[in-house]
């Protein structure tokens, strides 16, 4: 009977969401203390404690990390996980059947089907005679297989491997997405970069150039803020920054604009010190400033005006980027922010809002304020403090 109770809540939690899980789990204490009851909230419990070291997929430290909690899931002697190569962690008694714990699972992996083994013993106080062993599958794949090892195979046991192992499945799947999110963000940032760096740079460089003769001090030092701007827009390491430094990496980019702008670009800042430690995407303000100046300054005449606005906003920090510059029509805008190709023209601003709506969902993206000669202001709200996000 243990094993139907355990295999009951195994099979929800793929589907219990994690702050009901908190919820239950605080009152474990209060909601009853019949057997059924404490047996159902130990199984949350652990399982709970499983699921994270999966999170970071099928690997050896995660396997080592979760075997004990899956363990005591099935109540079994002995588990072991494997990959498709080679065995990831032995758990429990009879440890002398490490090393034929990948042997066992040979035909899993190969087929994809349980099997049950009779496991042969020479020490009569070995606990281990029989083994079942179930497949571990990624989007229909099998990527390894979990053995659980006992005196003998129950039909309880089966079925508890099994959904066990569906559990540790749907963890799997949820690193891959973790994984698949990754690399999506690396290739917006490289995508952004390279939509960004060459339209900048040439600007740049023939500012500079044009200062060389005239005045080489000025020259030096617009080559050093350059420099750190390349820098800072290049690394390689974090999705994640403060937005103290994104403000930073801004001011660099405007110290080269309005060297090339003259008294043409006034800019003005208005941060909330409160605000500058909070944790935004890599490069999700300087696109959006960058927009400011090429679309819709470059093209109009007379003094053009940029106004940066950060503020507190409770558990949110608030952000604006305004200029008074042409504007858009706000139906290309919509194009434009849908990926409409054929609307291009707005630097960053569709990857920017696809980006916040990746991290923070929908209700983060941004909101654009525009029309034709009447500027453009992009509104964004960044959640102070957000599972998964922080500046490393």
């Amino acid at each position: 009977m243990e094993y139907v109770v355990g295999v009951a809540v195994v099979a929800a939690l793929v589907s219990v969401p994690a702050i009901l899980l908190w919820r239950v789990l605080r009152g474990r204490r209060e909601l009853g203390t019949s057997p059924a009851e404490r047996a159902t909230f130990e199984t949350l419990h652990t399982a709970s404690l499983a699921g994270p070291p999966l999170r970071a997929g099928l690997t050896a430290d995660g396997a080592e990390r979760a075997s004990r909690h899956l363990r005591a899931l099935l109540g079994s002697a002995a588990l072991a996980i494997t990959d498709g190569e080679r065995l990831l962690v032995y758990d429990g008694a009879g440890d002398h059947h490490a090393g034929q714990a990948f042997e066992h699972a040979a035909a899993t992996l190969q087929d994809g089907r349980t099997q049950v083994l009779t496991i042969g013993c020479d020490l009569l106080e070995c606990p281990i005679r029989h083994a079942v062993v179930v497949p571990l599958t990624t989007d229909d794949r099998v990527v390894g297989a979990l053995a659980a090892y006992g005196q003998n195979a129950s039909a309880g046991l089966v079925r508890a491997a099994q959904e066990v192992a569906g559990w540790v499945d749907s963890q799997l799947e949820l690193a891959e997405l973790d994984r698949s999110r990754t690399l999506l963000m690396e290739a917006e940032v490289r995508a952004l970069r390279a939509q960004i760096s060459p339209h900048f740079i040439y600007n740049s460089l023939t500012t500079i150039a044009s200062f060389v003769r005239t005045d080489p001090e000025r020259a030096r030092e617009l080559l050093l803020e350059f420099a750190d701007f390349t820098r800072y827009s290049f690394r390689r390491h974090g999705e994640f920054t403060t937005l103290a430094e994104e403000l930073r990496s801004i001011d660099r980019y405007l110290i080269l604009e309005r060297a090339r702008f003259g008294d043409q670009l006034q800019v003005t800042l208005r941060i909330a010190p409160e605000v500058l430690p909070v944790a935004v995407p890599f490069l999700c303000l300087q696109p959006l400033v960058e927009n400011a100046v090429r679309h819709g300054l470059e093209s109009r005449n007379g003094v053009g005006r940029i106004t940066i606005i950060a503020e507190d906003g409770g558990a949110e920090c608030r952000i604006s980027v305004e200029d008074d510059g042409l504007g858009m029509d706000p139906d290309r805008l919509r194009r434009i922010l849908a990926g409409d190709i054929a609307a291009t023209g707005g630097v960053g601003l569709a990857n920017v809002d696809e980006r916040l709506r990746q991290v923070y969902g929908d209700e983060y993206g941004l909101v654009v304020e525009t029309a034709k000669g009447a500027g453009t202001k992009v509104n964004v709200r960044l959640p102070k403090y957000h599972p998964g996000v922080s500046a490393r």
